[in-house]
């Protein structure tokens, strides 16, 4: 069968959310869902790996009632990743004050919550494409008081046979510079085919070192990766609790000689989940969910907490914060890749 795109609408309740999906399928088996309306968050992926279909992707049991941005598929994290302490920071002389919505933080950026464009698709041999646009001021127009300046966010979502890319474009459309950090919340599932339900789910992940963390922010300090939590050889899930900042990956590139392994899942003899990002990710967090039924590779750009640390001075390493001049354009690749 050859590559297509199609559009279906899924079992939503909620007033308000366009309940349009659109389903790329790779021709060999392998289909992704983009809910374009929920920030344009992939919530499903499928693929076959030796003649089964893996199921790789969470789905919050409240996803199509009650529907949260953070806590199902892929969160787009943008303009910050992660937690902004009591939602303020200082900025260029201002000070900016942002929703609370998460214990006495902001969380998750702006981008996850509101509705995207569909801008662009497209289909070739193996392989189809969507591109969602987010634009800051015009989408979102409170942010307008809460950013330093106006921000696009272009991504596309590239399915290919047992690959799946995220394609992001940054542009900075306001005439003063635009601070920013992306990241992504990946809930991969903790069981991806009937085949496996008895096998121990492992992860890999090559970082050196740690964010030393208070109530989930960083102090700025930066800690050997500590041994109880040492995820440099693979390590089954059953016995970690994990809601880490690590930093340090070992920085070699898979075999496409581009990208930077940030961790990675496996059932022993089975299929290999590959988490994969350009060098400028040089944060991930890993998260175990208490619900165990789920488990998170979430690679950043930038440190939780990026944009309060870089003002105060306390960073031991750069917080990865980007600033990008008037009229800039940034380009950023993030994949997942099953073996």
């Amino acid at each position: 069968m050859p590559a297509a795109i199609r559009r279906q609408r899924l079992p939503n309740t909620v007033e308000n959310l366009n309940p349009e999906v659109v389903i790329l399928s790779d021709g060999f088996g392998g289909e992704a869902v983009i809910w374009p309306a929920l920030g344009f968050n992939c919530i499903g992926w499928t693929c076959d790996w030796q003649g089964r279909q893996l199921n790789l992707v969470h789905q919050d049991p409240a996803l199509f009632t009650h529907p949260s941005p953070t806590r199902s598929g892929n969160p787009v994290l943008f303009p910050f990743p992660n937690r902004i302490r009591h939602g303020k920071y200082d900025w260029a002389g201002h000070t900016y004050s942002l929703p609370i919505n998460h214990g006495d933080t902001s969380i998750h950026g702006f981008a996850c919550r509101v509705p995207w464009r569909v801008v662009s698709e497209g289909v070739a041999e193996g392989e189809a494409w969507v591109t969602g646009e987010y634009h800051g001021f015009v989408d979102n127009p409170s942010t307008s008081e809460q950013w330093p300046a106006d921000h696009i966010l272009r991504l596309t979502c590239r399915l290919n046979r047992g690959r799946l890319g995220f394609e992001a474009e940054i542009l900075n459309p306001d005439p003063i510079t635009l601070p920013w950090g992306l990241g992504y919340h990946p809930y991969f599932r903790s069981n991806w085919h009937a085949d496996f339900a008895n096998s121990p789910l492992e992860i890999r992940v090559q970082a050196t070192s740690s964010w030393e963390l208070e109530n989930c922010l960083p102090t700025g300090k930066v800690r050997p990766v500590d041994k109880s939590k040492d995820l440099s050889q693979w390590h089954s899930l059953a016995d970690l609790n994990l809601d880490d900042v690590l930093t340090g990956l070992a920085n070699q590139p898979n075999n496409n000689g581009l990208l930077v392994e940030c961790g990675a899942l496996r059932y022993p003899g089975g299929p290999t989940l590959r988490v994969l990002a350009d060098p400028v990710f040089r944060h991930v967090v890993v998260f175990t969910p208490a619900d165990r039924a789920s488990v998170c590779i979430e690679p950043y750009t930038c440190v939780t907490d990026a944009i309060n640390l870089e003002a105060c001075g306390k960073c031991e390493m750069p917080s990865g914060l980007i600033e990008s001049p008037p009229g800039g354009h940034f380009r950023a690749e993030m994949a997942w890749e099953i073996s």
